[in-house]
């Protein structure tokens, strides 16, 4: 860029926003990140992300941040196992124990986030920064509007304000539509000594059951902790038609083995053992191609360009790696408007191509031969 000091605004203290803003300050830009949460602490991370190494790992090393990576990262975590509706296991893939480079390896989101923030500069996120309105001013420049009623001018605004993103509507009318599946969140707590069956069925890293457009997935994360998600095809509103209060533990729990009658028992204690509760999570994504016209000030990285399902296990790499090429881009052309414009031919191709998989992905899992279909994937990959 050139020697005037540019108001770099990003909105979302995700890893993709975090990343771009440790690159940036890595090359002496000045960067602030604006996060609606309280803080750090606000709310839980979510689950356990696999780490590729031509993505969320480069832009790691891009952050000068790939070894405090690899010795938070569990290598062991890239174990998939896949068990029939009968509770047998019918593949099992284990990662070679020799290089933990290698693959995939998993790391807590939460953990991840930690080791992002702590690289920043002390003040670059200004927590409690709900935005509520990005208000265009002049060619390129565009005021930002938060919920406690201040305002800052930017030069550029960097959505990676997710799925729901509010920089995404000065860009596109695009909104993310249901998928047809949904997550029922729940997990198991020190699940080794408490839960011994379900952490042996588990393993050391992801387990995956599905039959008739349904099933469960599992997933070690650390501290002893398994995050499950019972999956269903189902309406959006499913609980809404059968009358259900979601706050209602037992109700849920009652609703959900009904679904799942003639499962395995040892499966089938992956809802009854929680000891979290449950979360109800509808999967949307962003139609696929998503597009916009180039805008200047405005760009945005993440869920909030390519929201697609989990399925595709490439959202928060993406992420990271549209963070660490955009403020690459940055720091190597001449404008902030030639160095979006540079990102944004980079960015939407490849983001195009992993929402084609992930609709492929998760059509694949919850279709009627979903199971084989998986196992088939599975088997390939390993």
């Amino acid at each position: 860029m050139d020697a005037t000091t540019p108001r770099i605004a990003i909105i979302g203290a995700g890893p993709g926003g975090l990343i771009c803003a440790r690159v940036l300050q890595r090359h002496d830009v000045s960067v602030t990140v604006y996060d609606l949460d309280a803080s750090p602490a606000a709310r839980d991370q979510g689950g356990t992300l696999d780490m590729h190494p031509d993505t969320g790992q480069c832009a790691l090393r891009a952050a000068d941040l790939l070894d405090e990576f690899l010795a938070l990262a569990r290598p062991e975590g890239q174990q998939m196992r896949m068990v029939g509706s009968d509770g047998r296991i019918v593949f099992d893939g284990i990662p070679p124990e020799a290089d933990t480079t290698a693959g995939n390896p998993e790391i807590d989101r939460v953990q991840l986030r930690d080791l992002l923030l702590d690289s920043l500069e002390p003040g670059t996120v200004r927590w409690n920064h709900k935005l509520t309105r990005v208000e265009p001013i002049a060619e390129g420049i565009h005021r930002l509007h938060f919920a406690d009623g201040t305002t800052t001018d930017a030069d550029l605004v960097i959505g990676a304000d997710g799925a729901w993103s509010r920089v995404r509507r000065l860009l596109t009318d695009a909104t993310p539509l249901y998928t047809g599946v949904t997550f029922i969140e729940t997990g198991l707590n020190d699940a080794d000594t408490r839960h011994p069956r379900l952490a042996a069925l588990t393993a050391a890293g992801t387990m995956m059951a599905l039959h008739n457009q349904q099933g469960f997935v599992a997933q070690r994360n650390s501290d002893g902790h398994i995050r499950v998600y019972v999956a269903m095809r189902t309406d959006e509103n499913w609980h809404q038609q059968a009358g259900l209060d979601l706050a209602d533990t037992t109700a849920v729990r009652c609703a959900l083995l009904d679904r799942f009658t003639g499962w395995s028992d040892h499966l089938l204690g992956f809802i009854t053992d929680t000891d979290t509760g449950y979360v109800n999570r509808p999967l949307y994504a962003l139609p696929v191609p998503h597009t916009w016209t180039h805008t200047p000030g405005l760009t945005l990285l993440g869920d909030a360009a390519h929201l697609m399902s989990p399925f595709s296990g490439m959202g928060a790499n993406l992420a990271m790696l549209d963070g660490a090429d955009l403020a690459r881009a940055l720091i190597d052309d001449t404008t902030i408007d030639q160095a979006v414009i540079a990102y944004e031919k980079t960015l939407l191709p490849r983001s195009i191509e992993a929402a084609e998989g992930a609709a492929g992905a998760i059509a694949d899992a919850f279709s009627p031969d979903g199971a084989a279909r998986v196992l088939a994937h599975m088997t390939q990959r390993h």
